[in-house]
């Protein structure tokens, strides 16, 4: 471990510096998730036509969902490389790169010929933009936590990180809101046909214009002063991997539930809804739309809670809930009632977003600053893997293989169930400087 001579940095005040950094996180992670969103939505609805059309309709489905489930894959990679690099060189840097890789390869998704136009090298490309999407959305939340919970400790903030650092995880039903609604906008001033041949390229080549306004607003942020001020260890994935391992444990365990809980309501219930139930797809949009709208007001009150009664009490309820629900949701779902699957689907992220308000801060309150990006960021991305990659996959198995929703149902409670016991067995964090 080495200590780095850094010139001096003109700063403005501390609480003027968090709240650039509070904004900052809020647009970067909103356009990085419509990206990541966008593709999730597309892969349900107009991928299997697009770019999987020689497939029988079920099997499309699934290599349309495996092909969204790539960048889940390698964002652990991302999160190794961003979190190393965020470590030694500094958060900020690390948020301008990610966020140019995930614009940029949305909007090549965008460009990219359909199957009948060149045949596999469609499917081949796709894939490839995904991954590229991974590696930079790995890198991302790492970061933006870490910069966000650093500077409210930088402004005397203590109490209240858990709400400052939520800011950041407004950006995920943020993104979602435009990516749902881009897609649901298109698909209802648009022809069926025109919509799958050019109308869904709109929101993905839109990405550009967007990336450019962020990147002039993450450009204005500082470091983080805990970085500015700690030793820097040159390799600090494999000290975390050494001293943090339990920590690492403990993020992947409380993460899944929350992938799996979301990924199923915001991505699988979409498809089964509009080719199981036959519905309309503005259904299961509507649903996505109106539970990410909540999720505006259960972030940050979750999280302004977890600031006064803990990070852990309030994570296990969100849990049971989302456990809970889920053996009502999907029986309402299956009536194949527009206005139950509606509710069905926004009271789930809803609930879901009980975990995600404190998320953001009792994960990175478990790594200690000289490996705090690198932690953060492995253990969030670890669990995307068991958790969002393979949660639409395994639903969509689940009900092919049982022939009832209710296998989905179970599914669900026990990542549950995995998250409570996770929690519980976690430090509790809320109330400790990051120092």
């Amino acid at each position: 471990m080495t200590a780095i001579d850094r010139p001096p940095i003109d700063r403005p005040t501390p609480t003027r510096d968090l709240r650039r950094t509070v904004v900052s996180a809020f647009a970067g992670t909103s356009i990085e998730w419509y990206d990541f969103f966008l593709f999730g939505s597309a892969a349900a609805l107009v991928f299997p036509e697009v770019f999987f059309p020689t497939a029988q309709p079920g099997v499309g489905l699934l290599l349309s969902f495996m092909t969204y489930g790539v960048a889940f894959v390698v964002r652990p990679l991302g999160g190794i490389i961003f979190g190393r690099l965020g470590d030694i060189i500094g958060r900020r840097k690390i948020l301008i790169a990610t966020l140019l890789m995930m614009g940029g390869g949305t909007f090549l998704i965008g460009c990219v010929p359909g199957y009948d136009a060149i045949g596999l090298w469609a499917t081949v490309a796709l894939v490839l933009l995904r991954a590229v999407q991974g590696l930079g959305l790995g890198g991302e939340w790492g970061g933006a936590a870490t910069l966000s919970a650093e500077h409210a400790d930088g402004a005397g903030k203590v109490g209240s990180r858990g709400l400052h650092a939520s800011w950041m995880q407004l950006g995920v039903p943020a993104g979602n809101l435009l990516a749902v609604g881009a897609l649901f906008v298109m698909n209802a001033v648009l022809p069926e046909d025109q919509f799958l041949a050019w109308g869904w390229r709109i929101p993905f080549l839109a990405s550009a214009v967007l990336v450019v306004i962020t990147f002039w607003i993450r450009a204005a942020v500082h470091e983080s002063p805990l970085f500015d001020e700690a030793q820097t260890d040159e390799r600090p994935v494999r000290t975390m991997l050494r001293t943090s391992w339990r920590q690492v444990l403990m993020t992947i365990g409380i993460r899944i539930a929350s992938d799996v809980s979301y990924y199923v309501f915001a991505v699988f219930a979409l498809s089964y809804i509009a080719n199981t139930l036959n519905l309309a797809a503005s259904v299961g949009l509507t649903g996505v739309l109106v539970g990410c709208a909540l999720q505006f007001a259960v972030i940050p009150v979750s999280a302004h809670l977890s600031d006064r009664i803990g990070r852990r009490p309030v994570y296990v309820i969100g849990a049971v809930a989302v456990g809970a629900w889920a053996f009502v949701a999907w029986p309402l779902i299956d009536t194949a009632v527009a206005g139950l699957a509606v509710l069905a689907i926004a009271i789930g992220i809803a609930a879901q977003g009980i975990m995600y308000g404190p998320m953001a801060a009792f994960i990175t309150e478990m790594f200690p600053t000289r490996v705090r990006s690198s932690g953060a960021g492995f253990g969030y991305q670890v669990a995307g893997i068991f958790g969002g990659a393979l949660a639409p996959f395994i639903a969509q198995l689940l009900t092919r293989t049982f022939e009832t929703t209710s296998a989905v149902s179970v599914y669900v409670a026990i990542t549950a169930a995995v998250a409570v016991v996770s929690a519980l067995l976690a430090t509790e964090t809320s109330g400790r400087k990051l120092s």
